[in-house]
């Protein structure tokens, strides 16, 4: 397998939210990247921090990750990473976004986000595919992922299409040319690491949202790894 360079812009540590059997969040990436091209090197830029790749090349993928913050906090490290993201986007820099990346992108290039009022995703949520581009990765058209997340991308950014939708999440993914693929679902995540946060750290969400979403983990199968080889074939 041809080597990739996958640079990770890390949104967040989730300090006390990770079991003793992950060591970081970045580790997650690595485990679901590695185990469909072993040969791929991983570049981790503490976002949280202000630190972002400075001389982004088109011939490696920049992924942006989930956070506990929100796309539109005014934050000067969210605001410096939208400007980043315009900039990279002008470059046609490879850009990935993983939940709050994908929202922050969308937000970044004129998008809108905003809290969701029909709740919390969480569990394993079945998507329909929108485009025809991944039907040789989801011949049924159905896409499954792992979610975690309050808000969500009411309005796309100009020029940007849909990838996939649900009843519940309008715009699941979108895609801007050959060189931006976003995703509200968390192809990193494993079953034990959502079950592990569901019923560790959940404390003020509603139990029949918890209950229906641990459901998901035993009667589905998310489908991170051929997420994880579409975004590298397709970017």
């Amino acid at each position: 397998m041809d080597q990739r360079i996958i640079n990770i812009l890390l949104c967040d540590t989730f300090p006390g939210l990770l079991p003793e059997s992950i060591p970081s969040h970045e580790y997650l990436f690595e485990k679901r990247f590695h185990s469909v091209n072993p040969n791929i090197i991983l570049k981790v830029f503490r976002t949280l921090d202000g630190e972002l790749p400075e001389h982004p090349v088109p011939d490696e993928i920049h992924l942006i990750t989930g956070s506990n913050n929100a796309a539109y906090d005014d934050l000067p490290w969210i605001l410096s990473l939208q400007e980043w993201i315009r900039k990279a986007a002008g470059q046609q820099i490879p850009l990935v976004g993983i939940c709050f990346g994908h929202q922050v992108i969308a937000q970044a290039l004129g998008g809108c986000v905003e809290r969701f009022p029909g709740g919390w995703g969480v569990g394993i949520r079945e998507m329909e595919v929108l485009s025809e581009d991944l039907s040789p990765w989801f011949p049924d058209r159905k896409m499954r992922l792992i979610v975690n997340h309050h808000d969500q991308v009411t309005r796309l950014p100009e020029g940007a299409v849909p990838i996939a939708t649900s009843d519940f999440c309008r715009y699941e993914g979108f895609r801007i040319g050959r060189h931006i693929l976003t995703f509200q679902g968390h192809p990193e995540f494993t079953v034990d690491y959502e079950r592990h946060l569901i019923l560790n750290h959940a404390e003020n969400e509603d139990d029949a949202v918890k209950q229906r979403a641990l459901d998901t983990l035993e009667t589905m199968q998310p489908q991170g790894d051929v997420v994880a080889e579409f975004l590298m074939g397709m970017l």
